[in-house]
């Protein structure tokens, strides 16, 4: 099927991962005119990487203005039915594109993100993907949402708008939209047809190894009720459902497949979550 989408990330720094990510998308055929890359003052050879690519678009800002703006310019310089929006620390699999459009359009969904594992890459990828995407393709958590990879309709920017485009936000932007999506009812899930590896949040380590931070530190310092205009135990409730419901998620899959949509790697195992 020949759907229309385009696939945007940003950068800054640690172009060892941006050449991982965009070696996974060539290998599962996924056009590089698709895609633009939108880099954030990055001081390693980001820029030089980039400029070697056949790119659908490229944006060098002259500062850091973190990754509300860069989404944005990246929607905005590609317009298309779904955009794509995803970390640049990840690896793709084979028909992920496909999947997640297909599967939106199958249940009326307006944002799709797909299962993911989180950490080491001390395994056959390709292979797991393969088999995790045969167990768990019929699984869907509705309504869910993820950000490190959503594919979004642009019905969604028309009715709730684009990214917080505030660089002191810093890695909150996604909260934003996803509050502003939730309060429009906006029909979003998550789906075990196609799986994502992710190596972490390298963008978040390299911005605070650059702002002297320790990795345990956090960029900035939010009060997330206020910000998102909620009161102490409205977002105290809205927390505490949400996680219930990702539990109920979490064991019924395990009770049924033996694993989840998410797992963290390491020591060699997958821990389910």
């Amino acid at each position: 099927m020949n759907f229309d989408y385009s696939v945007t990330f940003a950068t800054y720094n640690a172009s060892h991962f941006t050449k991982q990510c965009v070696e996974s998308l060539v290998r599962t055929g996924t056009p590089l005119e698709r895609l633009v890359v939108v880099d954030n003052a990055s001081s390693d050879d980001t820029r030089e990487y980039l400029a070697t690519l056949p790119l659908g678009g490229r944006i060098f800002n002259h500062g850091n203005f973190a990754c509300g703006v860069a989404w944005n310019q990246g929607i905005l310089h590609f317009q298309s039915e779904w955009t794509i929006v995803m970390n640049n620390d990840l690896l793709v699999s084979s028909g992920w594109v496909e999947d997640l459009i297909g599967t939106a359009i199958a249940h009326n969904l307006k944002i799709i993100a797909p299962a993911r594992v989180d950490g080491e890459l001390d395994y056959d990828f390709e292979a797991f993907s393969a088999q995790a995407r045969q167990t768990m393709g019929q699984v869907l958590r509705s309504p869910a949402e993820d950000a490190v990879c959503m594919c979004i309709h642009r019905s969604v920017f028309q009715e709730v708008g684009f990214f917080r485009a505030t660089p002191s936000m810093l890695g909150f932007e996604d909260a934003i939209f996803f509050h502003d999506v939730r309060k429009a009812k906006v029909a979003r899930g998550i789906t075990g047809k196609t799986w994502l590896h992710h190596f972490g949040s390298v963008t978040q380590k390299w911005m605070k190894k650059s702002m002297g931070l320790r990795e345990s530190d956090d960029l900035v310092k939010h009060n997330d009720r206020r910000i998102l205009n909620q009161g102490w135990l409205e977002r105290k409730l809205e927390r505490h459902q949400r996680k219930k419901l990702t539990r109920q998620w979490r064991d019924a899959e395990l009770k049924q497949y033996g694993m989840t949509l998410f797992a963290d790697r390491f020591n060699g195992e997958f821990h389910w979550r």
